[in-house]
């Protein structure tokens, strides 16, 4: 007689758990644009501001290809100096402009300022310019736009505003205007007007001497 064997029973298959979906982490970029404040843009200086002559329009260069700054060109001058800035060198208007300087350069430099032009051109455009205008002062070159923009002549994405900025040798703030040739010019003369000339200032000294 054939003996049955019991079969066993199957063993159950365990039930996999479910896994909870953990919320997702936050990016770090989003935390980072929402609760870091974006650094402000330098403010620029207005008429009667003083600026920082240390630091202020960083580092640019001479027509001639010579490094110099703003700190530099004030202790050279005798009572502060003038930036005329044009868009481009040998184009008609930025002409018309850097003559005018050119010929009342006599009596805009009275009162001890010193007179420069100042564009993005390079050394060599700008001292084409120079060369063929006659011109009686310097051209500072400023591709990278660092004094440019720190008074607030430059276009944006790029380029440069037909303007005038002054500043005495205590770094005040004595003009700045956005204009054409003649206005640009005019604005100087109205200061150079309004301020005493170098020999005025000579005579005070030694009277106050007696």
């Amino acid at each position: 007689m054939v003996e049955l064997r019991k079969r066993k029973a199957p063993v159950p298959l365990p039930v996999p758990e479910k896994k909870t979906k953990q919320a997702p982490k936050p990016k770090q970029e989003d935390v980072t644009d929402n609760d870091i404040e974006k650094t402000p843009a330098p403010k620029v200086p207005e008429v009667n501001d003083t600026i920082d002559i240390e630091t202020f329009g960083g580092e640019f260069e001479t027509n001639e290809g010579e490094k110099t700054n703003l700190k530099k060109l004030l202790e050279e001058s005798k009572s502060g100096v003038v930036f005329f800035t044009y868009p481009k060198a040998s184009t008609p208007g930025c002409t018309k402009q850097a003559c005018l300087f050119r010929d009342n350069y006599t009596h805009l430099t009275s009162t001890g300022l010193s007179i420069y032009g100042l564009s993005g051109d390079s050394p060599k455009a700008n001292t084409t310019f120079k060369t063929r205008q006659n011109l009686p002062y310097p051209l500072m070159c400023d591709p990278s736009a660092t004094l440019i923009a720190a008074i607030g002549f430059k276009k944006s994405p790029k380029g440069t505003l037909r303007g005038v900025f002054a500043v005495d040798k205590k770094g005040k703030v004595l003009l700045r205007e956005a204009g054409g040739p003649d206005a640009t010019v005019d604005a100087v003369q109205k200061i150079v007007a309004n301020a005493p000339s170098v020999e005025d200032t000579k005579e005070e000294v030694v009277d106050e001497a007696k």
